[in-house]
Parts: structure tokens; C-alpha cells; sequence
């Protein structure tokens, strides 16, 4: 996310636009999905562009097939992912990032870089709490 979108983000009409019950839902709804844990790390790894199912997983160390196949069909209800499947022998599908999906790279990125930028800080927090630090 670039400076100008968080200052944008951050301003109290913004906040305040966000109070609104209609706006609480929508925003619940897309939170539901990309938030989830592995839909971030799918979007992420669909900006480089199309990829079949098995090089996906590969590059998502620690999902499952099922786990993935429901991630990706999720993705692709909520308009974020395209599946193209090629008529070829081996049968071919590829899996690519929509407008829409491609639309969301910026916050879905500074998120990630934010977690890999804070991770030591919530581990120490974390470990604080667990102590009875809290």
C-alpha cells in the first residue's frame, strides 16, 4: 500500500465511513476471505502469474490438496481467481489472478510485509502475555 492509501486509509472520515453497519458487513465479508490463512499467501503467489495446481502447492509449503483446492474455488466465487482448463492430453489448468484479484496485491502485500516486518515484535509480545506479562 503506498503512503498516500494508509494516510488515506487512516483519516477519521474514513474511519468514521466504516462505522456504518452496511460498510461493517462488506468489509467482514472480504476480511473473511482474504484474511483467511491461506488465501493471503494464494493471491501472493498468483502475482507472478498463471500456475497449475501442483506448482501452486509446491510454492505454499505446508497446504494441503483439499486445503488448496477449496482456497482457490473460494477465490475464484469471490472473483479474484480465473481457472482455465486446456482440452490437451495431459488435461491442463492454470490458475491466474483476475482485475479484481490483481486489484487487492497492493493491500495484500503491504500485509505481508508488514507480518515479516513485525514477526520477532508479536513473538515477544506473545511470549510476554504467555508469561503473565499481560
Amino acid at each position: 500500500m503506498t503512503q498516500t492509501s494508509l494516510e488515506t486509509a487512516a483519516t477519521p472520515d474514513a474511519r468514521r465511513a466504516c462505522d456504518a453497519p452496511d460498510t461493517q458487513a462488506v468489509v467482514r465479508d472480504v476480511l473473511s476471505r482474504v484474511g483467511d490463512r491461506w488465501s493471503l499467501l494464494t493471491i501472493d503467489r498468483l502475482a507472478d502469474g498463471p500456475s497449475r495446481f501442483g506448482r501452486l502447492q509446491e510454492r505454499l509449503p505446508g497446504i494441503s490438496h483439499r486445503v488448496l483446492t477449496v482456497t482457490l474455488r473460494q477465490l475464484q466465487r469471490d472473483g479474484l481467481v480465473s481457472r482455465a482448463a486446456y482440452a490437451e492430453v495431459p488435461p491442463r489448468v492454470e490458475y491466474a489472478l483476475t482485475d479484481l484479484g490483481r486489484a487487492v496485491l497492493e493491500p495484500v502485500e503491504a500485509l505481508i510485509a508488514w507480518a515479516q516486518r513485525h514477526q520477532e515484535d508479536i513473538v515477544a509480545a506473545r511470549a510476554r502475555y504467555d508469561a503473565g506479562g499481560r
